[in-house]
């Protein structure tokens, strides 16, 4: 077993073009939102804030691509089916710092291993939802398992 290990990851030439499929998402369905890509390792490389996004949606578009790579690749939207049974995890994981339990975050994937996720942030759950599947595919190979 190697000692020293190298993660992979996406780099700012992928998070851009995440952030731009993102916008374009985002027009499409009329939602004015922040977008934060972040490496496998949960640091950001891109982030934008269109025109009239609430600002608030900007923590939250961080913060939901920043709990994605924190645990290895698990979609916002399934916090909550996750926890929902478990009354110490319903009350205790809503206060960790930054976790996020609703959808808008997603993973990018390449050879079905997490190398990134997108946060978004400015409309309803489910649209942030879209907008972020949306973009997570503009990855090379994203989830393509290639």
């Amino acid at each position: 077993m190697n000692e020293i290990q190298r993660p992979a990851t996406i780099g700012h030439v992928v998070a851009q073009r995440v952030v731009a499929a993102a916008v374009a998402a985002a027009e499409d369905l009329d939602v004015r939102a922040c977008v934060a890509v972040v490496d496998s390792s949960a640091h950001l490389l891109a982030f934008v804030r269109m025109d009239g996004a609430p600002l608030l949606s900007q923590q939250m578009a961080e913060n939901k691509a920043y709990t994605v790579a924190a645990f290895n690749g698990v979609p916002t939207h399934e916090w909550w089916e996750r926890i929902a049974d478990d009354p110490a995890l319903v009350h205790g994981l809503p206060q960790t710092e930054r976790m996020v339990l609703f959808a808008g975050g997603v993973p990018i994937t390449h050879r079905r291993r997490m190398v990134g996720a997108v946060g978004v942030s400015g409309g309803s759950a489910e649209q942030d939802r879209t907008i972020a599947e949306a973009a997570s595919c503009a990855a090379p190979a994203a989830g393509s398992g290639r």
